[in-house]
């Protein structure tokens, strides 16, 4: 078997799909500059762990179930001269992730809560966290079916693996006694 199809397979047995895609036009510049043989490794291995990065990234804001997508940089901190923007770029950090602080936005409707929360999430997506965004009564909805299936606490389980819960709405739709 040619060395080329022999690597390629090994490469596609060990899962490494980007050293797949990039050795031949790696080991051609190394070639072209006169860089050893660990310098191609370590390019190769960059450009995997950077492709599983952006994976990582996409698979948590797609489980994170966002409604819509909102970037902090889109929001107009002009209009809510309330808010304090050191302090969301602060949060956007997302110290208080692994701390467990919680972070309540209160205010009348149409202020931005929703995408300061959401740019918030995306944000903590990007550095790893895993992420759940809830709207409050979808969340309460999800509860009570659980409850009524017997798949509470497979829920609850789940609910486990989140660094990162963001509730929206909470206390904007009125929910019965039991659901509360």
């Amino acid at each position: 078997m040619e060395p080329h199809l022999l690597l390629e397979s090994h490469l596609k047995q060990l899962g490494l799909p980007t050293f797949r895609q990039h050795y031949r036009q790696f080991a051609e510049d190394t070639a072209r500059t006169n860089q050893g043989y660990d310098q191609f490794l370590c390019a190769l291995a960059e450009q995997e762990l950077a492709q599983r990065d952006q994976h990582r990234q996409a698979r948590y804001i797609q489980a994170a179930r966002f409604p819509v997508l909102k970037e902090l940089a889109d929001f107009d901190f002009s209009r809510v001269p309330s808010v304090s923007k050191p302090r969301v770029l602060d949060l956007a950090r997302g110290s208080y992730i692994p701390a467990a602080e919680p972070i309540l936005l209160v205010g009348n409707p149409g202020l931005g809560k929703t995408h300061l929360a959401i740019a918030l999430a995306l944000t903590a997506c990007r550095q790893s966290y895993r992420v759940r965004f809830y709207n409050a009564a979808g969340l309460v909805n999800d509860l009570l079916q659980a409850q009524d299936e017997h798949r509470l606490a497979r829920l609850l389980s789940a609910a486990r693996k989140y660094r990162l819960i963001v509730l929206d709405e909470l206390g904007f739709i009125p929910v019965r006694r039991m659901a509360a």
